[in-house]
Order: structure tokens, then sequence, then C-alpha cells
């Protein structure tokens, strides 16, 4: 039975397993009014995600915790675009690391506003210093522990908007809040889900939309040189809050900017 709370009763358990551990995971969901436009893929990640970490999540429960969120929250924001957390953890109980065998899931929601959209115009992008590792157990959940993206946005100072991380091999992998996609003469470019610290849904959405329009596509890895070199055709980062964002300069070289990813694919684009 999933246990639900409402964060603004401030009802955080000092014994939640979650800040105890980071044992658990989160969604991060835009909603544009009264909808979310990409709410099947976070609750499909939600469970799928949850149960690789041996969390039983109840999809009709998330379904109905949502709505009621929905309900509560969106009175509050008035017809303004709002975001919705969810936070799962395995719940409470257990000495040390070792959960109890009957422990039930936590689920925490919080409401905030819609940060401030980035500009059409293309938005300025460097690389961190903080080097990105990905356990292959848990490659592309949404956990709690999200430390070396932490670090890395500390390094971030205005106007920069985002950093790209790169792994022990030096392939560029994903920005601390971002996925990228490269386009170039061959199509388009994303580094593998296996490779990834989290697989955004906004990632999931754009590759389906690729496929639907016939573009060319193949998930491969990236190097530096890709993104900064001549054949670089338009880098684009994704994000299911802020959509689809062009980068018009990565580490002081300016890049060729355009719309032609939002075009194909963004649940998001503002009306003309």
């Amino acid at each position: 039975m999933l246990k639900l709370y409402w964060a603004d009763d401030d009802c955080l358990l000092p014994g939640d397993r979650g800040l105890a551990y980071g044992d658990g995971l989160f969604e991060t969901i835009r909603v544009n009014v009264d909808s979310a436009p990409l709410l099947v893929y976070h609750l499909d990640r939600l469970v799928r995600d949850a149960g690789r970490l041996g969390i039983s999540l109840s999809r009709p429960e998330l379904e109905s915790a949502v709505a009621g969120a929905m309900q509560r929250y969106g009175a509050i924001h008035g017809g303004s675009h709002w975001v919705l957390k969810l936070v799962v953890t395995r719940g409470s109980g257990g000495r040390g690391y070792r959960p109890a065998a009957d422990v039930s899931p936590h689920l925490y929601l919080f409401h905030s506003v819609l940060p401030p959209l980035p500009p059409e115009t293309g938005v300025m992008v460097d690389f961190s210093r903080v080097p990105l590792t990905v356990n292959p157990l848990l490659s592309g959940i949404k956990s709690l522990n999200r430390l070396e993206q932490v670090m890395a946005a500390r390094e971030m100072k205005d106007p920069t908007f985002e950093l790209l991380m790169t792994n022990a091999a030096g392939h560029v992998v994903e920005g601390t809040r971002t996925n990228l996609f490269l386009h170039g003469p061959d199509g388009w470019r994303t580094p593998p889900a296996a490779s990834l610290a989290v697989s955004g849904v906004m990632r999931r959405k754009v590759i389906e939309c690729l496929h639907a329009a016939g573009e060319p596509f193949r998930e491969c890895e990236l190097q530096v040189d890709d993104l900064l070199g001549r054949e670089c055709q338009g880098l684009y980062l994704t994000n299911s809050v802020l959509g689809v964002v062009p980068v018009r300069n990565l580490a002081g070289l300016d890049l060729p900017v355009g719309n032609r990813l939002a075009t194909i694919c963004d649940p998001h684009k503002r009306p003309d």
C-alpha cells in the first residue's frame, strides 16, 4: 500500500529511507494549466525504475494521487503553468542499509511555479569538470542520489545555462539536467541509454518523434570534437519541463542555431 504525503503539510518523516540513504526516485512534471502532456511517460518510467530498485508501485494508486494533486495544486496556480514533483521512497524501516521486509513505499507530492523558459534563440553551454560515473545497475534511473549533478551545477555561472558532463572514457553523456541531441550530415545522434545517469522522458518523446518523421537517427557515443567540429549542424538539449532548447554557444564557440528539432517534436512549444 502506497502511503501518500503532501509536502506542503510539512510531513517529511525523519526515518524515511529516502532521506537517510537516497533510497528512492523522483519525477518532475510540467503541467500546462490543467494538463500534463508527458504524464504517461513519467508514470511509465516511475513504475519501471521503481521495480528495478525493488520498490513495488501500483499504477492506479499513482494515477489517483496525481489526479488529486492536479486538482489541489491547480487551483493554487490559477491558470498558470506549474511543476508537479513526485518523490517515491522505499519507506521507513530496517536497520542500516538493509530495508525491513514489510516496508511500504512513500509518495511525497510537491508543487512549484514553472521556472523561466530559455530563449528560443538558443543558450550558452559549457563543459563541467565533474566526471559522470554511471553504475550499469542504475543507468537511466532518476534516483534521489544526484550528487554528481549537484557538484557540477555548483560550477555554473551566469549567463551559462547548462554544463555538459563526460564519463571516464571522455564521451559526452548528458547535461546536469538535460539530455542532448546532435544534428549532423548523417542525421541525428544521441548518447546510448546505457551510458546515461538519467534517461529523460523528453528524450524518449523526441526519439519517438524522430522515428515517426522518418528522420535518420542513431544512439552512439559522442566525443567533444563531434559537438565542436564543422559537421555539427545543431546541438539541442531536452528536458521534460523546458522542452527542446537549442545551443547557440558551446565553450565559447558559436554553433548553428535553428528550431528544427522543436518543429519535429516539442509538446511544450510556445505558440507563434
